[in-house]
């Protein structure tokens, strides 16, 4: 039996023929054009899905379900996407919707809960029935794996990792709290963190590296100056890493999950980033007397949403 996962983005739709073991049979991507309205995209997703599953060399009839991750915040039990920011979804009827076009079992889920699946069922975490992941890019989010299921509470909103608060009274979040972690252990906390040195420290390796052109900046340059022995991208970084192991120590500390995973781009500085973050995080987790989590880099890159989204049928 097969499955069709759709990674619906604010830029494209990905959609994929998955297998039992989580692998990708085909897959095809169409872009989103997300000023549109709902039915339109949902459409294109459907057509995309019968494409994929055509060029698989397959039937409908092939096909357990339908799989979506989308940004936002789902109703799961009724199949309707309450809200995505980055969308002009509010309320939508996915599922109805889809089942228009396609007479299949739809699902549907937040994207990161996708992610986090994903990296459970044939990524990093494959080992293990109680993981989580966190994905470090413009915000910071989070999906929780417990004994293979995703964990997302009564609501379907939990898992919100990125906002619990890690300075008390801090940066304004867009949530509208302060202080909640993404401000600081986000791509977008990263590349503000390392402005603030280039103009702190104007010598530095920083500006050099972006010819003086602060909005150059991007979640690499405070890693490839630090790598390089500028004082002031170590000085970032360290900063960085000490504000991602205090949400981590956190998590680990609520969930005792064996595997925890990180994915986005930052997670491609590897050891780099992963010793000194194990370290800390050994350091201050709670009972150092028991096994620990094991703290890993995601390995399925961009096919984790379509194939977290496929393996909800599962």
């Amino acid at each position: 039996m097969y499955y069709v996962g759709i990674d619906l983005g604010g830029t494209n739709i990905a959609a994929g023929v998955v297998d039992e073991n989580g692998r990708i049979i085909h897959k095809d991507s169409v872009p989103t054009l997300r000023e549109r309205e709902y039915p339109e995209i949902i459409k294109d997703m459907a057509m995309l899905s019968l494409k994929v599953i055509r060029d698989a060399g397959l039937e409908v009839k092939d096909i357990k379900s339908i799989g979506i991750g989308s940004p936002g915040t789902p109703n799961k039990k009724d199949g309707i996407l309450i809200y995505a920011n980055n969308l002009k979804f509010r309320n939508v009827p996915m599922r109805a919707e889809m089942q228009k076009y396609i007479n299949l079992p739809v699902i549907i889920d937040n994207d990161a809960n996708c992610a986090a699946l994903a990296e459970s069922v044939s990524g990093a975490a494959r080992d293990a029935d109680h993981s989580i992941m966190i994905t470090i890019g413009t915000g910071l989010g989070g999906g929780i794996v417990i004994d293979k299921k995703i964990y997302s509470g009564f609501n379907y909103a939990g898992g919100e990792l990125g906002h619990t608060v890690i300075v008390s009274g801090g940066k304004l979040c867009t949530c509208g709290r302060r202080g909640c972690w993404e401000m600081y252990a986000s791509a977008t906390g990263l590349i503000e963190q390392t402005k603030e040195a280039a103009q702190q420290y104007p010598d530095s390796l920083i500006n050099k590296l972006v010819d003086g052109d602060l909005s150059r900046i991007d979640a690499k340059t405070a890693f490839d100056a630090a790598k390089q022995g500028d004082e002031a991208g170590r000085k970032v970084v360290d900063q960085y890493i000490v504000y991602l192991a205090e949400g981590i120590t956190n998590i680990i500390n609520i969930f005792t999950p064996q595997v925890l995973v990180i994915g986005g781009g930052v997670s491609k500085e590897g050891e780099y980033l992963l010793k000194p973050l194990r370290e800390i995080v050994s350091r201050d987790v709670y009972g150092k007397d028991v096994p620990q989590t094991s703290i890993r880099v995601a390995e399925l890159g961009n096919d984790a949403g379509i194939v977290g989204a496929a393996m909800l049928g599962r």
